[in-house]
């Protein structure tokens, strides 16, 4: 039905400035095209990987084969060991990952019944593995040992059926489950045909057979635990139902003993049929050099083809690629296995019938003139004695027979239909969006005998409905509050957020059946002010520059597809309340979501950042999420029933905490979320920060939290956990931040020296700290992108630092002191971590030195002086700038610090430029200078490649190298120096831009204090009149008395009666008469009259929810009054503490300076000598002299670099997993929500039209 025709409220108003809303930042087309490569990259490496690990394998029992010749009869214990060694591997992978969470992370101790039912499986998989590959095996055909393998899945087609049975449901794969226990059947009894009526009398040939069978019933035990687990969910048995839950509370203690157990009964198997066999282990160390390099390539390509198959069949599971890239190769694996095997047997048999000149002969003739009378000498190509050696294996069939070929076939194709349709349930597994391998696979054992069959038949299993299941599941439903904190941004910086909110409501519609729900809450610090000639209290013109910039997304949101003669919704109306925290404005947004304002007022409540996350925090967790149920358990309910429903809900809510001018996209929200739903003891994500602004000083932070992210952040995450979860963009679970010793200890005031620094210096940091003290895990997703405005001049980059510095050293020092501590109760805290954070605390304690020294390097360079004199000359400005700090302000040494920086600069580019010439004209690289600077290049070069779609970044490099001395050198004093000063030093004097003037508000003199209860009284009895119309009745405390401002400590008048009476009586009679000549008495008559586009009615508070927000006040944020002596003796504690710490800071890097000065005055004696080598490595009779405490810490650097890589290559990896199953999912889940929002539509019409027919009628 079309919508009626209507003229907008201003059809002339035809202009419209509409802000970016779509996703601008990220490269979509680069990031499709990526997926679609990747997808590629892992289905065929894992086709490959597995073709590799069965074809080596299978080559290694052929080796074992009593008639092949590339290993000599006497030698196949060789080949023996080499099949142990394959089964063995994993156990031994397992072993050591087990042991190093046993170390390091917590484990739980089974009970005695559960260890002996466990082992008595892993004993009877363990042996029959051994048995079928050891024994078994070298015994049979090529094409057998390729196909029976897949008849391993017997007992677990069997389980399918008692577990799908007992669910007492219809299910969709109860057929194929039968019909694959009677195909896998069906292969062993053609199997045992074939091989009997080749000759019936051959005893040893009836041993092997039995043992082939009954080894592979035995190997099936090996996924029990993934159909006992389904079972005992149906089953009334109190035993399975204990035992699955004590498998998987105790698992890693039981991978312990059973890899123990693996690795014995493989060996005792091993070193027992040798013997038995009648060979010799001593064979072992003679074997001929050529056999011992196959014989290594051989086992080498198995054992890293299936660990390398194992992780990328988990990475393909994970990006939601389960068909094409984890079955499909899997069930390829052994088709292409029997082809590459048998077709060269095939071609080489062709090849001689056709050098016979047509002399017929057929397979059994060709068998005895070129198999069975080859010689054992190995020569030219291996090949060809491989194809022979597997060619024997076929030598006792009759190819001319077609029983033969039949039977064999039929075998093979038996088995082989009898797994795929064991695992055809997998075609419809649902997945989650982010999975985890323990979701996903029973066990963490992979069988690299068998590659492609434990693959497939250790998928967890899942009774499915006969109905058509989803291939997309999701997770409980959450709760975000998203939580942004505002003071004195600019319109820019506030629209951004504010899109950013209406993007998450457009993205995620607010309804009963939603994954997510979102509820968006902005705390406005300081949000109000006086204003002459008005009754109450106005906002400040930030807060009216809010307002206007919500009315104008909402228009831009609600008619975002409107097109120009369609009917132009208007901004429905929305509520404002009086709270005891001065105002509220709510709207609900266009997709039903709420956004909530809270305008604090710094009279009424504490102000700044750190107290309005604790109002928020308070008033969230306290008052909305926990108070529902104290009020329940008061109404009689079940007490137990209660505190299980509220650690879930606890769970499953979040807090997005955000700044006033961060810019985010709805899909960088929902991967945090992911982070925090698959993983629940991680108690904070964060996302990857991005600067934004113009000019020098954000470029060269761009490249700065380009490095941080991708290295430090990386290794943080991969080695323990991230230090720093950012307040711009942080997803918390409440669970965590409601914990002992978090949220409580967040209320803290800060009543030491060092408290202010730790506190309020870099509150977000230090609420990590508290998380992490608490056993919690923070986390980092560097897909979750956000962007952030960066300090754009120097003097704000500084102030900024300085608080940011001294905050996260007191912190890291806070965590090590607790070492011990945290690694008992925090299981991502390993001991080796604390180390790597130590070892990172003391290089940036360092680092002012380690800036001395490559200047003095560089003036070594560029001034042709010793290193010794360069070092002095280095010193001296540095020391100068440290000592004339002390004396003036900071402003005078951020003026000082600019020059220098602009000097240190030059001298930079300087050394840079002598040092390629030098490079160029010595025609080497090879001295301490080239090698730092290509090292430096070629490792900032890779690791901006790994990601592309910031490759851009790497040209701020250059001028992030320039600035190294600024940064850690000077920066570095301009932070110690002014440690005591803990002011926010940023936005403090920002103007307002796009808003008015604020007004001069005249402050009170103390004649006007005087008489301020006078006044008071005269305000209480115009709160009476009922034709004021801004006077709240619910707010006695508001209006009857107004505070001073808490930074001005109010003065003690003098106690004269007299006086006092004479000031009444004047006061009494100028009341008489007042005059309030402001059009707007009050806060909310100013935000009605700000725009007829939205017309904001006011509301009431409930006088619960209000007697909350008075009690959260007088417990936690009342304003702090001021107090000139103790501010003053703070003052004098602050300095104090920075003269400590700024003298051990700086005495440390004299140490560092003196003892390389020491050991560049001992050059001959104690120097490490190098020759120096041409750019073609050739010797050039110079020599470099590197000191030892230089050449340790070079090493150490180089050593952290490599650890830091390698993190990052791991982040990049698994980042790279989550992001494309992110994509692949959410578009999915978008479409399904279409799809049924389109259903209910034609519901409704189908509903309307019937009831129209039947009123017709």
């Amino acid at each position: 039905m079309e919508e009626p025709l209507s003229l907008p409220k201003r059809p002339w108003d035809i202009g419209r400035i509409v802000p970016v809303i779509k996703d601008e930042q990220t490269p979509w087309k680069l990031i499709r095209l990526l997926r679609v490569i990747s997808l590629s990259v892992v289905g065929l490496l894992v086709f490959g990987l597995v073709l590799c690990s069965k074809t080596s394998f299978l080559l290694l029992i052929t080796l074992a084969n009593d008639g092949t010749k590339v290993l000599p009869a006497d030698q196949k214990p060789v080949a023996l060991l080499c099949i142990g060694c394959a089964l063995i591997t994993s156990s031994v992978l397992l072993l050591q990952k087990s042991l190093w969470k046993a170390c390091y992370k917590t484990s739980k101790i089974p009970e005695k019944k559960t260890v002996a039912l466990v082992l008595f499986f892993e004993f009877v998989v363990s042996a029959g593995a051994a048995i079928l590959t050891i024994v078994a095996m070298p015994h049979l055909d090529i094409v057998t040992n390729v196909t029976i393998l897949n008849g391993i899945g017997i007992l677990s087609a069997l389980l399918q059926v008692i577990s799908q049975c007992s669910a007492k449901e219809r299910n969709r794969f109860l057929a194929p489950s039968i019909t694959s226990v009677g195909l896998l059947l069906l292969g062993f009894i053609l199997f045992l045909v074939l091989y009997i009526t080749k000759d019936p009398s051959d005893t040893k040939m009836l041993t092997w057979m039995g043992l082939a069978v009954g080894a592979c019933f035995l190997v099936s035990f090996n996924w029990w635990e993934n159909y006992f687990r389904l079972i005992s969910e149906n089953s009334s048995s109190v035993f399975l139902k204990n035992l699955c839950h004590d498998v998987t509370r105790c698992e890693n203690v039981l991978n312990i003993l059973s890899s123990l157990l693996r690795i014995a009964v493989t060996a005792v198997v091993l070193g027992a049929y040798v013997p038995l066999s009648g060979l010799d282990w001593d064979v072992v160390t003679s074997i001929p050099r050529r056999q011992t390099k196959i014989i290594a390539i051989i086992i080498g390509v198995q054992i890293i083809s299936s660990a390398l198959c194992h992780w990328f069949s988990l990475a393909a599971c994970k990006m939601h690629a389960l068909r094409s890239c984890f079955i499909v190769p899997l069930y390829l694996a052994s088709l292409s296995v029997m082809a590459l095997l048998v077709i060269p047997v095939i071609v080489y048999y062709y090849d001689y019938r056709a050098t016979l000149n047509g002399t017929q002969i057929n397979f059994t003739g060709y068998c005895h003139e070129v198999i069975y009378s080859r010689n054992d000498t190995l020569t030219g190509s291996v090949f060809p004695h491989l194809v022979h050696d597997v060619t024997h294996t076929l030598c006792f069939l009759d190819m001319s027979r077609m029983f033969d070929i039949g039977v064999l076939t039929g075998s093979a194709v038996s088995w082989w239909l009898g797994l795929v349709l064991a695992t055809v349930h997998l075609w419809s597994l649902g997945l989650y969006r982010i999975q985890r391998t323990q979701q996903l696979f029973i066990r963490r054992l992979y069988e690299g005998a068998f590659m492609e069959q434990s693959l497939l038949l250790n998928v967890r299993f899942e009774v499915q409905k006969t109905e058509r299941r989803k291939k997309f599941r999701t997770l409980e439903p959450v709760k975000v509050f998203l939580c942004a904190t505002m003071w004195h941004e600019t319109y820019d910086e506030m629209m951004k957020m504010i899109i950013s909110i209406f993007r998450l409501d457009e993205y995620r519609p607010k309804k009963d059946s939603s994954d997510v729900t979102f509820e968006a809450h902005i705390y406005f610090d300081d949000a109000f002010r006086d204003v002459p000639g008005s009754l109450g209290r106005h906002v400040n013109e930030y807060a009216e520059m809010l307002v206007e910039i919500i009315k104008e997304v909402f228009s831009i949101f609600l008619n975002l597809d409107k097109g120009m003669f369609r009917k132009q919704h208007q901004v429905p109306e929305q509520t404002v309340v009086r709270t005891p925290y001065g105002g509220r404005l709510v709207v609900t947004m266009p997709q039903g979501n709420s956004m909530v304002v809270h305008f604090k007022d710094k009279n009424l409540i504490r102000h700044k950042k750190r107290w309005s996350q604790v109002m928020y925090l308070y008033y969230l967790l306290g008052w909305k999420l926990a108070t529902k149920y104290y009020k329940r358990w008061q109404k009689g309910e079940d007490e137990q029933a209660l505190k299980m429903e509220l650690q879930k809900e606890k769970h499953n809510t979040y807090l997005l905490a955000l700044d006033g001018d961060t810019d985010f996209q709805p899909s960088a929200v929902m991967l945090l979320i992911d982070r925090l739903k698959l993983y629940p003891k991680v108690g904070a994500a964060c996302g990857r920060i991005h600067p934004t602004g113009s000019g020098p000083m954000v470029w060269y932070q761009k490249f700065e939290y380009a490095v941080g992210h991708w290295l430090h952040k990386t290794a943080e995450h991969v080695f323990g956990c991230v230090l720093c979860s950012p307040g711009c963009f942080s997803l918390f679970r409440a669970a965590a931040l409601m914990d002992d010793n978090v949220m409580k200890k967040y209320t803290i005031k800060a009543s030491q020296a060092r408290h202010h620094i730790q506190y309020d210096q870099g509150e977000d940091r230090w609420l990590c700290t508290l998380l992490l003290k608490q056993g919690w895990r923070v986390e980092y997703n560097a897909a979750a992108d956000a962007y952030t405005n960066a300090p754009e001049e120097f003097k704000e980059f500084y102030n900024q630092r300085r608080r940011w510095g001294p905050s996260t050293m007191a912190n890291i020092v806070d965590l090590l002191g607790s070492g011990t501590l945290i690694t008992k109760k925090n299981s991502s805290m390993s001991r080796p971590y604390m180390l790597y954070q130590l070892f990172s605390l003391s290089a940036s304690i360092l680092a002012p030195s380690t800036v001395i020294i490559m200047i003095a390097g560089s003036l070594t360079v560029i001034l042709d002086v010793s290193p010794n004199g360069a070092l002095v000359i280095a010193v001296i400005p540095p020391i100068i700038f440290l000592g004339v700090s002390f004396k003036i302000k900071s402003d005078t040494q951020i003026k000082i610090a600019g020059v220098m920086s602009v000097l240190y600069a030059f001298t930079m580019m300087i050394t840079a430029i002598a040092i390629i010439s030098t490079m160029v004209k010595d025609n080497t690289i090879l001295t301490p200078s080239s090698i730092f600077i290509v090292a430096l290049a070629v490792f900032y070069l890779v690791t901006a490649l790994l990601h592309p779609q910031e490759m851009g970044l790497v040209i701020y490099g250059l001028l992030y190298i320039l600035c190294i001395p600024s940064a850690y050198l000077l920066l570095a004093i301009y932070s110690m120096v002014n440690m005591n000063n803990v002011s926010w030093g940023t936005r403090e004097t920002a103007p307002p831009a796009a808003a008015p003037k604020p007004e001069v508000v005249a402050t009170d003199t103390p004649p006007q204090k005087a008489v301020e209860n006078k006044m008071n009284k005269f305000i209480s009895w115009l709160k009476r009149c009922p034709g004021c119309r801004c006077m709240s009745k619910e707010e006695p405390a508001v209006v009857l008395k107004t505070p001073a401002p808490p930074e001005i400590e109010p003065e003690i008048l003098p106690q004269n009666t007299i006086v006092e009476e004479e000031t009444i009586q004047r006061m009494e009679q100028r009341v008489e008469e007042p005059e309030f000549t402001c059009p707007n008495q009050c806060w909310v008559t100013q935000l009605q009259s700000l725009s007829d586009d939205m017309h904001l009615q006011e509301d009431l508070m409930p006088e619960e929810e209000a007697q909350f927000f008075r009690d959260l006040t007088v417990q936690y944020l009342e304003p702090l009054p001021a107090n000139k002596k103790k501010q003053k003796k703070m003052a004098d504690k602050l300095k104090q503490l920075r003269n400590k710490i700024t003298f051990v800071y700086f005495l440390f890097n004299a140490f560092w300076l003196v003892a390389t000065f020491s050991m560049q005055l001992e050059e001959t004696s104690i120097f490490i000598r190098v020759p120096k080598v041409d750019i073609n490595l050739d010797p050039t009779g110079e020599y470099i002299f590197i000191d030892p405490l230089g050449f340790m810490f070079i090493l150490a650097f180089i050593l952290l670099v490599i650890l830091q890589f390698i993190a990052m290559l791991y982040h990049r990896v698994y980042t790279l997993i989550h992001f494309v199953a992110f994509t692949d999912t959410d578009s999915k889940f978008l479409k399904q929500q279409a799809k049924s929002a389109e259903v209910k539509k034609v519901g409704r019409f189908s509903k309307r039209y019937s009831q129209y027919v039947a009123v017709s009628r």
